[in-house]
């Protein structure tokens, strides 16, 4: 129990520190707002799928956000899709843990800091599907098992790798059809973004 409290305590402060970091930063109106509508999209979109177990289009909304605009937007944008969502479908212990392993798709994605080609970014998606239930995974072991060991915690895993494969399949299916179509509208609002940055700093000097 003393492990389950300090792993939560830590994923909460991580969560803080990014937010207060968001907070304190240079980040100007426009931005903001945009991170709030990424996260807002990639939240309401996981709402329609609800019925069918873990297959929805969060984790590639996120995954292509954080690709365009970098890693700390994509870890904001997947802990607020995470946060918004739960708002209709139910928060609880588990919501924190959602937001860091998001946020932990969306701060990867942005490690790339180019566009992707198809494939591989189809491959890293399906890839993302098996990282945020098995970081998922892990809330359950130290929250409900007991005790902890290597069967039961094997059995754990193995129990949840059908929804796995549903996440991780759906994960691909999503980048396969949507990525390039997405990449091109992001990419173009963040140009944006710059260029307006640009002339306001311009405008001052």
């Amino acid at each position: 129990m003393n492990y389950a409290v300090l792993i939560n305590l830590g994923i909460l402060i991580i969560i803080f520190a990014v937010y207060y970091y968001f907070e304190v930063g240079k980040m100007g109106t426009k931005e903001i707002a945009l991170v709030a509508t990424l996260g807002a999209i990639a939240g309401v979109f996981r709402i329609p799928f609800a019925s069918i177990p873990n297959v929805q289009p969060t984790t590639f909304l996120v995954a292509v956000s954080g690709n365009v605009f970098g890693p700390f937007v994509g870890f904001l944008v997947g802990s607020t899709a995470a946060f918004i969502s739960n708002i209709f479908l139910g928060h609880g212990p588990w919501t924190i843990w959602q937001m860091f392993s998001w946020g932990i798709v969306g701060a990867i994605s942005g490690l790339f800091n180019k566009k992707i080609k198809l494939e591989i970014f189809a491959v890293i998606c399906f890839l993302y599907g098996f990282m945020f239930d098995w970081i998922m995974n892990l809330w359950h072991v130290i929250g409900f098992i007991r005790p902890i060991n290597i069967k039961t915690v094997a059995l754990a895993y193995l129990t949840g790798l059908m929804f796995d494969i549903f996440h991780a399949t759906s994960n691909f299916i999503f980048a396969v059809i949507f990525y390039d179509e997405m990449y091109k509208i992001l990419k173009r609002f963040k140009d944006r973004l710059e260029v307006t940055y640009i002339k306001e700093v311009g405008g001052d000097s």
